[in-house]
């Protein structure tokens, strides 16, 4: 559903609907455009890879339908354990199956950047794992290229799809808490020990892997209206940053406070301060309930999250009707919003000195759009000069009180204390990361180290639950380059 309030998509042309690289189209009797299954690929098969193969067999209008990795063997695997289609040892190959019709990226965010312009080059709808890229030039680029050729892509930023982001911030604004005037919230995961989060070359640190969680949030209910940010971290031994400490200062006085950390497990809770009481977000890396309090700390009412599979199923069906629609990106996360968020990144980087080695000794200066251009980001964030370092279901509500109408959200009876948030199985929810080998189960934001390792071992499993029985001889060595590994299909 397009969100209220949210810019309208750019559009493909008419004229260049049916090279949209999608296979099941259908056109119905009126003439609107419709798809009856997307077959889903996916490049890189890491942990987050297997949370979105598990998500896209459990969602209606989706076939989990080819996995590529490096490695035949890797990917071969990977399909046998997730009950993917096809696998395929070379990305290139899978591109070149003219029957996938949404490539999910799942590669490291070092690689984000070439792996979307090649998706791009075959013309490839792509939905592109968060950080989109690992600064705001190389955002530019990739859309640049999109729009020139007419191809859909957005960013797996997963919390900007969720519907009970329209909840909170209808509650926000219905004045409950009065004028909001400060933010506060933070992230963090025992997770120091995993390559991505510790290689420069992988575009390492907290700020891209957990930082863009809080950054994120604070955008979706503070806006984007921007004076100043101010950042201050702690180093790893390869000058990458471990914790972070932002600051963001709004053009209207208000203030967000976040931070992000590798070496241990936060609360992950996200809070509002207005004038007349505040609002308490559990977990801002998948929403599970919002409280409401009073001035003087009496809670008046909770929000809990709506059924879901892993989460992960929204920003599928945001793509679906971005496609159906022959929209190039989705409201949800705009281009515009993306470049955004990778400037305000960049802006922190050059602040706290944190540089990747194929940046070429420096932060890219922030891009200059084109005179005439319609972007919303034509805005620099300024910085103090001092800072500066050269280098959907609908929710459920329990009531407790008298509060501000809550929208579509269902009015029930009961108390918050006792009422599970659905779909809250940690073993279920995303890890969001795939390592630079592409292949291995690790834990990532959305997973504490003692639910991922029952992940992990679920996810060497020889059998586990919907795993095809048997994999077809594999015949990559006597067909030609696009011929994959096939895997029986499992009921979708």
């Amino acid at each position: 559903m397009h969100l209220r309030g949210e810019k309208h998509p750019q559009v493909i042309e008419s004229a260049d609907r049916d090279a949209m690289g999608v296979s099941n189209r259908l056109t119905t009797q009126d003439g609107r455009f419709e798809m009856s299954r997307l077959n889903v690929g996916i490049l890189g098969c890491g942990a987050i890879a297997a949370t979105m193969a598990n998500t896209v067999r459990k969602t209606k209008g989706f076939c989990m339908y080819a996995a590529a990795s490096r490695n035949l063997d890797k990917a071969t695997g990977f399909a046998k354990r997730n009950g993917v289609r096809k696998a395929y040892g070379s990305y290139e190959e899978l591109l070149q199956d003219k029957k996938v019709d949404l490539v999910y990226i799942a590669t490291p965010h070092s690689e984000h950047f070439e792996h979307a312009k090649l998706c791009i080059s075959y013309g490839k709808p792509c939905l592109v794992e968060k950080a989109f890229t690992v600064n705001e030039a190389q955002a530019r680029e990739v859309f640049r290229l999109a729009k020139e050729k007419n191809v859909f892509i957005t960013e797996a930023i997963w919390t900007r799809y969720m519907p009970f982001v329209r909840t909170m911030k209808e509650i926000l604004a219905s004045g409950v808490i009065g004028k909001p005037v400060c933010l506060s919230a933070n992230l963090g995961y025992a997770v120091k020990g995993k390559e991505r989060m510790v290689e420069p070359a992988l575009a390492g640190g907290s700020l891209l892997d957990l930082g863009v969680y809080p950054l994120n949030f604070a955008s979706m209910m503070f806006g984007d209206d921007l004076l100043r940010v101010e950042a201050s971290c702690t180093y790893t031994s390869k000058h990458l940053d471990e914790q972070d400490n932002l600051t963001l200062i709004y053009k209207d006085g208000r203030m967000a406070a976040l931070t992000a950390t590798m070496l241990g497990t936060t609360d992950r809770k996200g809070t509002i301060v207005g004038t007349e009481g505040y609002l308490v977000i559990d977990n801002i890396n998948n929403f599970e309930r919002m409280t409401v309090y009073d001035g003087k700390y009496k809670k008046i009412a909770s929000y809990k999250r709506p059924r879901q599979i892993t989460g992960y199923e929204y920003e599928l069906q945001a793509c679906r009707m971005a496609l159906e629609n022959g929209w190039l990106e989705c409201p949800e996360m705009t281009h515009d919003e993306t470049i955004r968020m990778m400037r305000i990144c960049d802006v922190i980087r050059r602040q706290i000195g944190v540089i990747y080695p194929f940046e070429n000794g420096s932060v890219p200066d922030p891009v200059k759009v084109e005179e005439g251009a319609t972007s919303q980001v034509e805005e620099v964030i300024e910085i103090s000069p001092e800072l500066q370092i050269a280098p959907q279901e609908d929710a459920t509500l329990f009531m407790e009180g008298p509060v501000a109408d809550a929208g579509d959200a269902q009015v029930i009876a009961g108390e918050p204390e006792t009422a599970e948030a659905d779909g809250s199985m940690i073993a279920d929810e995303p890890i969001d990361a795939a390592d630079a080998s592409d292949g291995s189960e690790q834990a990532g934001p959305d997973m504490t180290e003692e639910a991922f390792a029952v992940s992990e071992k679920n996810g060497e499993s020889e059998t586990p639950t919907e795993t095809p029985t048997e994999v077809l001889t594999d015949t990559s060595t006597e067909t030609p380059a696009a011929a994959p590994a096939e895997v029986p299909a499992s009921a979708d």
